[in-house]
């Protein structure tokens, strides 16, 4: 799989349900889809630019071997993560005296902060060594996501994914999890 697409599939699936997904869904309630979805993209551009450079760094500093390693254990914790969900702080979705695209942006961006889709991003970009594609896939598969969340944020108010999603975005994270650690194993042991 690409860089891109790799990207793009595991930050989809690690935003269902995450924490700033629900932040989304709750500016959806409160302001313009418009303006929601530009406030999240912009925020999402920075936060994954910068997870990327990080993912960057420690792709070159470590052995592939051990990266794999990790990033196998990353997507098994990702995987508990994305079962277990988070919970949205009502004082995250408050707006400030930015006006919306301000308030929508920057709570988004300090939300994302440490949040489950950066580091995702961050272990992609160490195993990907692909800049510019990890960081527009991660990008455009957060924003997605969040459009997605947003559409039902518009039409239902604050109905959040069902647990099915959360359930097979788990499922996938667990698979990968377990086949990157097996492929570490084996070069490990070669």
């Amino acid at each position: 799989m690409g860089a891109f697409v790799s990207s793009f599939l595991f930050v989809l699936l690690a935003e269902m349900g995450d924490k700033t997904q629900l932040v989304a869904l709750a500016f959806a309630t409160r302001f313009s889809a418009a303006v929601t979805v530009a406030g999240v993209f912009v925020a999402t551009l920075l936060v994954h630019l910068f997870s990327v450079a990080i993912g960057e760094v420690l792709g070159l500093a470590l052995p592939t071997a051990w990266i794999q390693l990790a990033a196998g254990v990353a997507f098994i914790g990702f995987a508990a993560w994305t079962v277990r969900g988070d919970k949205i702080d009502e004082d995250e979705v408050k707006t400030g005296r930015f006006g919306p695209f301000m308030s929508v942006a920057i709570a988004f961006f300090l939300a994302e902060l440490g949040d489950k889709t950066m580091l995702t991003t961050i272990t992609l970009a160490s195993q990907h060594h692909a800049f510019v594609p990890v960081w527009l896939g991660s990008t455009l598969g957060m924003v997605v996501a969040d459009g997605l969340a947003i559409a039902v944020g518009v039409v239902a108010g604050r109905r959040i994914p069902a647990r099915a999603i959360k359930l097979f975005a788990a499922a996938v994270f667990l698979a990968f999890g377990l086949w990157a650690i097996a492929s570490a194993a084996q070069s490990l042991l070669a």
